[in-house]
């Protein structure tokens, strides 16, 4: 994995003035010197040296931490990001999953942005489809989320205003933390009855059966889980986009194209006049780009 953006000092020149990014081209990287290990080894120092290689879990912590200093309450107490993946023709599903159009590296990253967050949110198709299962504690991220007051691991909150969800799944059953449920005032009675007895905590963010987007990063926020990350679906992506609340796009482009008629990464209504955001961080790696956007 190399960095794209912001630019740094990896960019080499060679001895004939031509300027590339990633590694020198000197003829000494064309030909083999006699010492072949002694070579390979240079080489691979290079390669580490220029970026050019797979990065620790600790950088990866690193490169997508939260902004620090977030209010403990009111407006701008929450940050909220989303994590989504697209083919290069728009696509962010193949035959109704995401893994198709992932790679090794994207779900490094997916990993990391989860071990970040205090709370994963999802919508109940989303769900269903991708086959959720509770957040798990990772050891390797423990120091750093018990340094930032976190627990073990992230919470799961789902998000349906009909709370149409098999309340048996280990989702459910058996988190490490509770899984939230996210709906309307007017859910049905005997379906948010079944979420408790299942050990899920209900969370009223909206009236009728309509989850309001702004309010259920509130009520979230203010149960002591501001770092949020939502992995979609389309349709609660293009919600929180619409009610302008989503602070930071984490996109992996992926070099495939689907063509058919996938979802876009967010769908639903429109916004009035579309919002701009701007690039702060570009890494690459087997040609997939991973972008991280703030508004």
């Amino acid at each position: 994995m190399r960095s794209l953006f912001p630019v740094t000092d990896l960019t080499t020149s060679t001895p004939g003035g031509e300027v590339r990014a990633g590694r020198p081209t000197g003829r000494e990287d064309r030909e083999p010197g006699r010492a072949g290990h002694e070579d390979r080894d240079s080489h691979a120092d290079r390669e580490r040296s220029l970026g050019n290689r797979e990065w620790s879990l600790d950088e990866l912590a690193e490169a997508y931490a939260y902004p620090t200093g977030l209010p403990a309450e009111g407006p701008g107490s929450a940050w909220l990001r989303a994590n989504m993946v697209s083919t290069l023709d728009g696509a962010a599903q193949h035959d109704g999953r995401s893994q198709p159009i992932s790679c090794a590296a994207d779900m490094r990253i997916f990993g990391t942005l989860r071990a970040l967050a205090d709370v994963v949110i999802a919508g109940a198709e989303t769900v269903r489809q991708e086959g959720y299962r509770p957040a798990r504690a990772r050891e390797a991220f423990a120091a750093r989320r018990a340094a930032a007051g976190q627990g073990p691991a992230p919470a799961v909150a789902v998000v349906s205003g009909s709370l149409d969800l098999d309340f048996s799944l280990p989702l459910f059953t058996g988190p490490l933390v509770p899984t939230l449920v996210v709906t309307g005032s007017g859910a049905p009675a005997d379906r948010i009855a079944a979420a408790r007895k299942a050990g899920a905590e209900v969370v009223i963010a909206g009236e009728g059966a309509r989850v309001d987007p702004a309010r259920a990063v509130r009520e979230l926020a203010d149960r002591g889980l501001r770092r949020q990350l939502t992995e979609g679906g389309p349709r609660l992506l293009g919600q929180f986009v619409a009610a302008g609340v989503l602070d930071e796009l984490c996109l992996t482009l992926s070099p495939m194209l689907t063509a058919g008629d996938a979802q876009r990464i967010a769908g639903g209504p429109g916004v009035t006049v579309p919002e701009r955001f701007t690039l702060a961080s570009l890494l690459e790696e087997d040609g997939f780009l991973f972008g991280r956007y703030r508004r």
